[in-house]
């Protein structure tokens, strides 16, 4: 059995950005909207900027530091299989040379967002199930 590596963000603050994600996932979500698709991310983006969940959860995304950051990108790339936990050093390497101050916006952008990080959380033995996020 392979011993998952030690994330620097904590699988609760994942939980958070899911539980947020999935949240204005559902607001945006309108009959005939063709969201799962990648093209039109950004005009999609635009017009979440002044939903309030979308702005807390962008808050909170760039409050994290820039490790749980790089944490928060590499989860996003395991989740939809970009590599394998095995090759968790080289994803986390990866989004640690591409981290900009634009990582909310990237992340924000990404149709598939929360179920990436549950299926990444998941490959940690670790369960939103697991947490209480109300104090966040």
């Amino acid at each position: 059995m392979i011993t998952a590596p030690t994330l620097t963000i904590s699988p609760e603050k994942v939980c958070y950005v899911i539980f947020k994600a999935r949240e204005f996932e559902v607001q945006d979500a309108a009959p005939g909207d063709d969201s799962d698709s990648d093209g039109g991310t950004s005009s999609a983006l635009e017009s979440r900027r002044d939903d309030p969940t979308y702005r807390e959860l962008k808050a909170f995304i760039r409050s994290l530091n820039q490790d749980e950051q790089v944490d928060l990108v590499a989860l996003t790339w395991l989740g939809r299989g970009d590599a394998s936990l095995e090759e968790w050093d080289d994803l986390r390497e990866e989004a640690a040379r591409a981290h900009n101050k634009r990582t909310a916006d990237y992340l924000l952008a990404k149709p598939m967002l929360p179920d990436h990080l549950e299926d990444a959380l998941d490959q940690f033995g670790c369960s939103c199930e697991d947490y209480d996020l109300g104090h966040f």
